[in-house]
């Protein structure tokens, strides 16, 4: 009897430490869903590409082309520059309001957005970029197609953004994964700016003299001898070359996004946590409440908003600033391409940096250090080394603001789900919110630099502007982003995630994971006994 009780013993003791197939299997998923490859982090990091390179594109030279190619009056571009961004103000929310709710498929809950809108994307994309026949029709083809590409390119960009969150469940992968894809994004912006500006460049239309009409055809010429009438053509030749190129760069670039797609759809894999339920779908107002209602949450967005504002007031600005105030007609676009080659140099950096001192001291120092350039570029006379110079400096600061909103914004996400763990399955509208204020600052900045242009009295395609018109360029380059970022700093003041908040969040949320996995591995155990 007591040989059998041992051997009974014996037998379960052996049964409790043999290893357990599934809770093997189990524990292999959870690494898995931890670790990430440099494959993997490649192929996410090319994801985020088309949006910088068209948004690079649109950003640095919509302005100049609705202005000087299109040949549309300031005031109508004002419109469609702040329209196609305030369309953001419905679509994104609403997108993520959407993806929150869309159904697990065997892609993924983001990947079908993604893949979906791509073709649709960039056919809009391509048609911004084309001069309709009808000059009476001008405003409403692009304001449509403006509006289409922003509504196509949120389907996109508030899916992948949120992906963030379902690509590894450990904060330090996600944050690799984050510096893998701003510097990709910083690279994307170099490579927008160089397809588009020297495809453009290489296509660069005569200005137009004061006093001479853009619709005529021919000029008369008095000379001693007689009167001869002479055909002015190579400005309209040359305008129909520069629209062509337009389009060239405008169709590489589509190529580039349906690639850059693609690679992110066959290199990554969508991980579903199983450990979580969901809860049920909220609405769209209650989303919203949800969102804004978070401290930090809001802390970031409104002070990541005025410092965005500060940034696209610069790039919407830049080119029409180095052509006309700092005279470089033919320069601008090396002078783009410097700073978005210094930018994405230094995105290392900042990823060392923030590790080392912190993400909130790294905004501090990130942010600022562009200033003394910003005085510069307008206080110093007029030297295209000087501006090359500078023009670097200033991308060092363009680093720290592509990676640091997005390398915060998991943060944000994480301390929500520690604070309301019975609440899951939200990323998506932190996500959407915050691309939408983005996208925001981004129109206020082009709609409210084209109207004070045209307030001022901007020449289409004018070999020179009014004096009124240069002050508000380097107003609109210099003193409103330096209003900007401080506004945008005092506001990180409140910010309350530091490095001993965030390292906290992150043990509880490993806790809270160890605690499922185990529940989920004792479940196993019970139903395999």
């Amino acid at each position: 009897m007591a040989r059998g009780e041992g051997a009974e013993q014996y037998s379960n003791a052996s049964l409790l430490q043999k290893p357990n197939p599934d809770e093997i299997k189990l524990a292999t998923k959870h690494d898995s869903k931890g670790r990430l490859s440099v494959c993997n982090k490649l192929c996410y990091a090319i994801g985020g590409a088309p949006y910088q390179i068209t948004g690079c594109a649109i950003g640095f030279f919509l302005q100049i082309y609705l202005l000087d190619v299109a040949l549309l009056d300031p005031f109508y571009a004002s419109i469609i520059l702040f329209g196609g961004r305030a369309w953001d103000a419905i679509t994104d929310p609403t997108v993520g309001f959407l993806v929150s709710r869309t159904p697990w498929t065997r892609f993924g809950r983001m990947m079908p957005w993604i893949i979906l809108s791509t073709p649709f994307a960039v056919l809009s994309y391509f048609l911004i970029w084309y001069v309709p026949p009808v000059d009476e029709g001008k405003v409403i083809w692009y304001l449509v197609f403006y509006c289409l590409f922003q509504t196509l390119q949120t389907c996109f960009h508030v899916p992948y953004s949120a992906l963030t969150m379902f690509i590894s469940t450990e904060q330090k992968e996600r944050d690799s994964a984050t510096a893998y894809r701003m510097t990709v994004e910083v690279l994307g912006t170099l490579i927008g700016t160089a397809v588009q500006g020297q495809i453009v460049g290489m296509a660069n239309a005569p200005c137009i003299s004061s006093g001479e009409d853009l619709n005529s055809t021919g000029l008369l010429v008095a000379t001693e001898v007689n009167i001869t009438e002479v055909n002015i053509t190579e400005p309209h030749v040359s305008l129909e070359h520069l629209r062509n190129a337009y389009l060239i760069a405008s169709g590489v670039i589509c190529i580039i996004y349906v690639f850059c797609a693609v690679v992110l759809f066959l290199g990554v894999k969508e991980r579903k946590e199983t450990c979580r339920v969901r809860t049920e779908p909220m609405s769209f107002f209650q989303g919203i409440r949800m969102v804004m209602g978070h401290g930090p949450y809001a802390k970031l967005v409104m002070g990541f908003l005025f410092t965005s504002l500060a940034f696209m007031f610069l790039e919407g600005n830049f080119a029409l600033f180095c052509s006309y105030t700092l005279g470089f007609r033919n320069d601008f676009q090396n002078i783009l391409l410097v700073i978005m080659l210094s930018a994405t140099l230094a995105i290392p950096f900042w990823q060392w940096f923030l590790t080392k001192f912190g993400k909130k001291t790294a905004v501090y120092i990130g942010t600022t250090s562009v200033v003394p350039f910003l005085i510069s570029v307008v206080l110093v006379p007029s030297s295209l080394y000087v501006t090359y110079v500078v023009s670097f400096a200033a991308g060092v600061s363009v680093a720290a603001a592509f990676l640091l909103p997005w390398s915060m914004l998991p943060d944000v996400v994480d301390d929500f789900k520690v604070q309301n763990p019975e609440s899951q399955g939200h990323e998506a509208i932190f996500y959407s919110f915050y691309v939408f204020f983005t996208k925001f600052a981004s129109g206020v900045s082009l709609g409210v630099s084209t109207l004070s242009l045209d307030f001022a009295g901007y020449v289409t395609r004018g070999c020179t502007q009014p004096a009124e018109v240069d002050l508000t360029l380097k107003i609109l380059v210099s003193a409103a982003p330096i209003v900007f970022i401080i506004i945008g700093l005092l506001i990180f003041i409140s910010y309350p995630i530091n490095e001993e908040k965030r390292q906290g969040n992150r043990k509880l949320l490993n806790e809270q994971r160890e605690n499922e996995i185990d529940s989920e591995a004792d479940s196993v155990e019970l139903n395999v006994v």
